[in-house]
C-alpha cells in the first residue's frame, strides 16, 4: 500500500481552499453590486439590500399633472358700424324703432348690428335707452346703454345734428360667447330733419364703439 504525501495532499487542500474561497467571495460580490431603487414622495435612492427601507417603495410614484385654471379669453373691439336708424317721432318722445349697421375694423365676428331704442328730450342734451344685438346667426352678444349714455343736439330744432355717447354693457350672449360679459366705449351721430309728432324719417348712422369682451 502506497503511503499518501503528504506534501501533494497538503497542496491539494489549498487549491481546494481558494477556488472555494474564491466563488463565495464572487457570489458575495455579485451580491453586494445588485441595487434596487427606492422611492419615497419626490426622493429616490438606491440600495444593495433586499428590500426598501420602511417608508419607501420599490413602486415609483405616479407623476401628479399640474394643475391650470383655464385662462380667461378675451376678445378686442375697435370698430366703426355704418348704416341707417329709423326714427318715430311723438308729442313727448321719439322712438329708435330700428337701427342697422355693418361694421369694419377690429370687429372679429361682430359685424352686424341690430338695435332699438327711446328716449323723451326734454333739453337739446338728455338721457335715452338703447340695445343692440351684434353678429349674426348662432354666435351674438346682447348689450344695452347704461345710465351714462346721452343724446345731444347741434341745434334747438331740425333739422340738425344728433351726437350721441355713453358706455354699453354685455348684458347676454349665445353661441361661443354665451356667458360673455365686457363693456363698450360708444359714440356716434344721425341727423334728422323734423320733429313733429307722427313723423317717421330714415337717417344715415354712424357709431364707433372700443371694447373687449371676455369670454367664458
Amino acid at each position: 500500500m502506497k503511503r499518501l504525501n503528504s506534501h501533494g495532499i497538503s497542496k491539494s487542500l489549498v487549491v481546494a481552499l481558494v477556488i472555494t474561497l474564491g466563488v463565495s467571495q464572487s457570489g458575495i460580490a455579485q451580491a453586494a453590486s445588485k441595487t434596487i431603487t427606492c422611492y419615497k414622495g419626490s426622493a429616490v435612492k438606491k440600495v444593495t439590500t433586499k428590500k426598501c427601507p420602511t417608508g419607501w417603495s420599490t413602486k415609483k410614484p405616479a407623476v401628479a399633472k399640474p394643475t391650470t385654471s383655464a385662462a380667461t379669453k378675451s376678445l378686442s373691439i375697435d370698430g366703426t358700424y355704418k348704416g341707417t336708424v329709423a326714427l318715430l317721432w311723438g308729442e313727448t318722445y321719439v322712438q329708435v324703432t330700428s337701427v342697422k349697421a355693418t361694421g369694419t375694423g377690429n370687429v372679429a365676428d361682430l359685424g352686424e348690428l341690430t338695435g332699438s331704442g327711446a328716449a323723451a328730450p326734454a333739453s337739446q342734451c338728455d338721457t335715452f335707452d338703447g340695445s343692440a344685438t351684434l353678429g349674426s346667426g348662432s354666435d351674438t352678444i346682447k348689450v344695452a346703454f347704461d345710465s351714462s349714455a346721452k343724446g345731444c343736439a347741434e341745434d334747438e330744432s331740425a333739422p340738425t345734428t344728433v351726437k350721441f355717447n355713453g358706455n354699453a354693457a354685455v348684458k347676454s350672449g349665445t353661441g361661443k360667447y354665451a356667458g360673455a360679459t365686457g363693456s363698450f366705449k360708444v359714440s356716434g351721430s344721425f341727423s334728422i330733419t323734423k320733429i313733429t309728432a307722427g313723423t317717421k324719417e330714415s337717417a344715415p348712422f354712424t357709431m364707433t364703439a372700443t371694447g373687449s369682451i371676455k369670454l367664458k
